[in-house]
């Protein structure tokens, strides 16, 4: 027990000095994130850093055959063959630190159906040695290599494992962050983004336009960072809502709620993509799942607006950006050429392709699809989540390149400038990726699956409410989903009874609500909308509230239905 209220400290005074260097201090994420991770790795104890290092690469002892001398092992994900040898290694009742205690010599494997139905792959070892030691519950079987290479990452100083953390994190999601930064720039700059928009409005017609912000904004939200999807799609709204007069409020609403929940389901966002690193979840089920998701809670958004909208009008203001006379002047002008926008199939080419690549790829493995010998590296490498982006980024700077013909230095300084945004971005990331490693390092993946609980709701109902509890306290749904995806990693590893991709979702709905003062993205909702404080604490803050709540009511009917184990 007071090693389990250690832990608790420990992960409270991470998160105070994330959430308090953010909003008290007024710090930059990437600080606030590295802060926290320096003084959690300072707090943990030597010995909970060595237990973690070797739980990760260890196989659990299941069941001891002592008349046959024989020890059951629950296998981890790393793939092991008859004859291989392991240690027993136990935890020493005067230090706390693991000890080797005898060996073992895998002889066959056993496909077994546990208690939740799933079917789990066993191996069966004999003990090798005298007879003076038979292995206990609790004892863990590790490798030899493995041991001596956790007993070595156990030893390293704080900085030395925060940085391996950090870079780590950079590894899986660098060169992700990158390309999302330059495909989102070539469609803002080459028209790709405003054809996109305008062909919904020509398929839905100026009646249908809250359905064509929405799906726009939804859509456009994958690459694009949500301020930049707002700023983008606000002028169309406040035009449409000049020329008819009404539904200005509806217009806005649909814009926020497409963008939203893009920014927090959809990698390449930086928020899920993140989560989906730390939890184990491949890219591909993180787009598919979380679109779904997605989609149904965007709807929810577009029903409440369309309550909101009824109830309340919000009229067209001044803004900071363009005043009525301007927007009066720019709607009679008329619409621009369309001959120098892109086509329409080429401008979302560089959304969708990522996403055939990626999403399909995964179907098929999950499908249980095994290619061609020939097929195979073409599979695997067309799947792969670094290539899909980079072919999508180079399609992106060829659809610029084709519809705006710019100069050489042009196209480098407007690369350079997207990679300049990307390495903020990147920074604040992989310094969350740090905080999440040092976080799992105290052992508080052991507390949370020690919680009484008979189904996955209980698990995913904590995830929603940390992470809505970070989002309302310092307002980055960024850092929200970093933050609490960095305290559950270590459990999505040890089985939850659902698939892994309704935890990182769970976090993902959970830093929706409360969006209010603290939140710089409900600033910009206001400002280049029109509203006041309190029209954007009624209109936005509810709608977000609206869709992260429902969107984890689908996930939780979802794991229930479909837990995708086994």
């Amino acid at each position: 027990m007071e090693s389990a209220w250690g832990t608790l400290v420990i992960l409270l005074a991470g998160v105070l000095v994330v959430v308090g260097g953010v909003l008290l201090l007024r710090l930059h994420a990437f600080l606030a994130l590295l802060l926290g991770a320096l003084l959690v790795g300072t707090l943990t104890p030597a010995v909970n850093v060595e237990r973690y290092a070797i739980q990760k690469e260890a196989a659990t002892v299941a069941a001891v055959n002592e008349s046959a001398r024989e020890v059951t092992l629950k296998l981890s994900e790393k793939e092991t063959r008859p004859g291989v040898l392991y240690l027993i290694t136990r935890r020493s009742s005067a230090s706390g630190h693991y000890e080797s205690v005898g060996e073992l010599q895998v002889d066959r494997f056993e496909e077994v159906v546990n208690a939740k139905g799933e079917r789990i792959q066993q191996a069966v070892a004999s003990i090798r040695g005298g007879v003076e030691w038979l292995p206990v519950s609790g004892d863990l079987a590790i490798q030899p290599a493995a041991f001596s290479s956790a007993m070595k990452a156990a030893s390293q100083n704080v900085g030395l494992r925060v940085a391996t953390g950090f870079g780590t994190t950079c590894i899986n999601i660098g060169i992700l962050i990158a390309m999302a930064s330059i495909i989102g720039m070539c469609l803002l700059k080459s028209g790709a983004a405003d054809r996109i928009v305008q062909s919904a409005l020509r398929i839905t017609g100026e009646r249908g336009a809250p359905v064509a912000f929405l799906s726009s904004s939804f859509l456009l939200g994958v690459p694009v960072f949500f301020d930049t999807v707002f700023y983008l799609m606000v002028p169309l709204a406040r035009a449409i809502g000049l020329r008819t007069g009404r539904n200005y409020l509806l217009y806005i609403l649909t814009i926020l709620a497409g963008g939203a929940i893009a920014h927090t389901l959809v990698p390449p966002t930086p928020g899920p993509l993140l989560v989906a690193e730390q939890l184990g979840v491949s890219v591909g089920q993180m787009i598919l799942v979380g679109s779904v998701v997605g989609m149904v809670a965007a709807i929810a958004g577009y029903l409440f607006a369309l309550y909101l909208n009824r109830r309340w009008t919000l009229p067209l203001r001044e803004s900071a950006d363009l005043s009525l006379e301007e927007l009066k002047e720019s709607g009679e002008s008329g619409e621009p050429a369309e001959v120098k926008l892109p086509p329409t199939w080429l401008s979302l080419l560089p959304i969708v392709l990522p996403v055939i690549l990626m999403g399909g790829y995964t179907i098929l493995k999950t499908t249980g699809w095994e290619p061609s010998p020939a097929m195979k590296p073409w599979a695997e490498t067309l799947g792969d989540k670094n290539i899909a982006l980079v072919l999508a980024a180079v399609i992106g700077m060829g659809t610029l390149v084709w519809a705006r013909r710019p100069s050489r230095e042009t196209m480098a300084r407007d690369v350079e400038t997207a990679l300049a945004d990307a390495g903020g971005i990147i920074l604040i990331t992989a310094a969350g990726g740090a905080f999440g490693a040092v976080l799992q390092q105290t052992g508080v993946a052991g507390l949370i699956t020690q919680m009484p609980r008979t189904s996955p709701v209980v698990l995913l109902t904590l995830a929603f409410l940390v992470s809505s509890a970070v989002r309302t306290a310092q307002g980055s749904s960024t850092v929200a989903m970093i933050t609490t995806a960095g305290i559950f990693a270590g459990v999505a590893s040890q089985g939850i009874g659902c698939h892994p991709v309704y935890l990182a979702l769970s976090i993902g709905c959970g830093a929706l609500p409360i969006g209010w003062m603290n939140d710089s993205g409900f600033w910009v909702v206001t400002k280049m909308s029109g509203m006041k404080e309190m029209e954007g604490l009624r209109y936005i803050t509810t709608t977000l509230a609206v869709m992260g709540v429902v969107g984890f009511l689908v996930i939780l009917v979802a794991a229930t239905l479909f837990p995708m184990v086994g």
